[in-house]
């Protein structure tokens, strides 16, 4: 994959960077240019600071990943996976204390006059990370109540699979330092957790339950596949067994407290509520408007959707139900005929196999039209989500970091064995034969996949390690829109109705998810309302709103990121049309999609200013 890359501007010359360094508390007239005389010795001048960012950017990121190993396995650094710190007391104040040393340190290297638009932005969103890592920390406090943040799987599993690492016997090694360190690890956590969430103790007690089987499978398998001396495998399976017992020990820990809680209906409420949720969406979603003002806007988008919808429904009731006259409420006749359209679906047992026969066709379907350069030479490979990443998302991406350029991609797909007959085909009308489309180009072509590859192709290291999720996800939402107005999804050339129903229906998801969002954590939103908004207002399944309802329980503020990144997205783009008509210029498709994804995963109100500096 190849895509442009434009050079930053001096601080002196960019605006972007005035607004940057404000943000940052910085003052503005640093930023004021240099007379003639003087342009050699700025240039020199510049070129230290440069060199002084970078170095002091090197030392942060080498605090940074002894202070949070895991991080740095997500971000390709697998020899940290031999690290596990026990998330004691101590080491959340440790924490704290790390974010509050380098806040005032990365203010003070803000102060440079010779900061680059990039530089500023990269710092900009290092000061929103700590700044977040605090308040989490300090404020939000879910190690107390959500149990699920304890689960030591992720990165024995990457340890396993990363064959291009280093050899079985090298990676070991690595577990087994790991092994040692389990039992204290789930000792401190079962020890953190005070008045825990009854739904992430199940949610925590699911996945955890899930990973037993790296212990009693997985690794003893490797261990035996090494060719190890005997003693040497020996003392790793006497680790790995302590860790065995240890899980075992943590989940049953976790079922003492549900159990209780289950008796005298303890337990902290799962809702973030009004002052932590909307302080969470500015730190997480970091858009150019608040939550209620995201949620206002959901409900009209909402709106204007049911009314493209009817539309539809109108242009296919005659074809689809003859001479029956549609009902006269607009929720009845959409209805209607969504559920004729979801009978088109995949058989169970193809759903997987389905899915990763329609990646080729979308990768063709991009090329051809010109919409994104591709890199065939990186990987994805559609598979089962393993067992201890499932209960929150049927579909996911995991991307390899950074610093694992090599890494493949792994397209991760719930199987449907955990459906009865009846649950496993209101899932399957809910991914139709349309519905699936726009999924596999959410996740993978052109959405989650590609623009996480463009991500670690970034100058910015920062930008890529330290991403936006509705940055991330709008463009997943933005590529679905991209791909149906090049005409995916068309019949014999012209526009499909059927596709058209669908499209809307799943961006009636995208705005119904920002709704649901807010009003669980802040309004209060009772089950039942829930499920009327999801089934009776947004047309879904009951497979699928009653798998929602759980997601909104057990997350928040990542529901109200598609809406977010997406709708800045799409005005960013015609906000450029309009200035390149303006100055004569020819709007080019391709060259946006390029050159807005070469600024990494920055939130999109960072990406607007770079792009409209030019």
């Amino acid at each position: 994959m190849t895509h442009p890359h434009q050079q930053a501007r001096r601080a002196a010359k960019a605006g972007v960077a005035t607004l940057l360094l404000l943000a940052l508390g910085l003052p503005a007239q640093m930023l004021q240019a240099a007379p003639a005389a003087q342009v050699q010795p700025q240039r020199a001048q510049d070129q230290a600071q440069a060199s002084s960012f970078d170095a002091e950017l090197v030392a942060f990121l080498t605090a940074y990943w002894a202070n949070f190993p895991d991080a740095a396995v997500a971000a390709g650094r697998y020899a940290e996976a031999a690290r596990l710190p026990a998330p004691t007391e101590a080491r959340r104040l440790q924490q704290i204390a790390f974010a509050e040393k380098w806040l005032p340190r990365l203010a003070r290297l803000g102060q440079s006059s010779g900061l680059t638009s990039a530089q500023a932005g990269d710092l900009l969103l290092l000061d929103n990370h700590l700044q977040a890592l605090r308040w989490s920390l300090s404020e939000l406090r879910s190690d107390r109540w959500d149990a699920s943040e304890y689960n030591v799987a992720d990165a024995f599993a990457q340890l396993l699979n990363k064959t291009d690492f280093a050899p079985l016997p090298q990676r070991l090694k690595l577990i087994d330092q790991r092994l040692r360190q389990v039992p204290a690890y789930y000792k401190a956590a079962l020890a953190q957790l005070h008045e825990p969430s009854p739904l992430h103790l199940k949610l925590a007690i699911a996945q955890n339950s899930g990973a037993l089987s790296l212990f009693r499978e997985d690794i003893p398998a490797a261990i035996k596949a090494a060719g190890l001396k005997p003693a040497e495998a020996a003392a790793i399976k006497a680790h790995n067994d302590q860790a065995l017992r240890a899980l075992e020990s943590f989940i049953a820990g976790l079922e003492k407290i549900a159990k209780q809680q289950q008796l005298d209906g303890s337990g902290r409420s799962f809702r973030l509520g009004k002052a932590l949720f909307e302080q969470k969406f500015a730190y997480e979603i970091q858009a150019s408007v608040d939550a209620p003002t995201l949620f206002q806007r959901a409900l009209a988008e909402k709106e204007a959707l049911l009314q493209k919808m009817s539309a539809y429904a109108d242009q296919l009731w005659p074809q689809l139900f003859a001479a029956e006259t549609p009902p006269a409420d607009r929720l009845d006749k959409i209805a209607r005929v969504n559920a004729k359209l979801s009978e088109r679906h995949s058989a169970p047992e193809r759903f997987v196999e389905d899915i990763k026969a329609q990646i080729p066709a979308l990768e063709k379907w991009v090329v051809e039209h010109d919409l994104l350069t591709l890199d065939p030479s990186r990987p994805l490979v559609v598979r089962e989500t393993p067992s201890y990443m499932r209960g929150v998302a049927g579909a996911s991406i995991s991307a390899p970091g950074l610093m694992d350029p090599k890494g493949v991609t792994y397209y991760n797909v719930d199987p449907l064995d955990k459906y009865t007959p009846e649950q496993a085909e209101s899932f399957l009308r809910e991914y139709n034969h349309w519905v699936l489309q726009v999924l596999n180009i959410h996740e993978a072509i052109p959405g989650h996949y590609v623009q996480l590859l463009y991500s670690n192709k970034s100058p910015s290291k920062v930008k890529a390690l330290f991403g936006n999720g509705a940055m991330i996800e709008g463009w997943a939402v933005y590529a679905e829109r991209m791909m149906m107005e090049s005409g995916w999804g068309a019949v014999d050339g012209k526009a499909s109705a059927e596709m058209g129903l669908m499209y809307a229906k799943w961006n009636l998801r995208v705005v119904s998810n920002a709704i649901l969002d807010y009003s669980v954590h802040v309004l209060g939103m009772t089950q039942d309302q829930a499920i009327n908004l999801l089934q009776r207002e947004a047309f879904q399944s009951s497979t699928e709103a009653t798998e929602k309802w759980h997601r909104a329980q057990v997350s928040s503020t990542q529901l109200s990121s598609y809406f977010a990144g997406f709708s800045e997205i799409l005005a960013l783009r015609e906000q450029l049309k309009d200035k390149q008509a303006k100055q004569g210029k020819a709007f080019n498709l391709k060259a946006f999609h390029e050159e807005f994804l070469s600024h990494g995963s920055a939130p999109v109100r960072m990406v607007q200013r770079l792009m409209l500096e030019k």
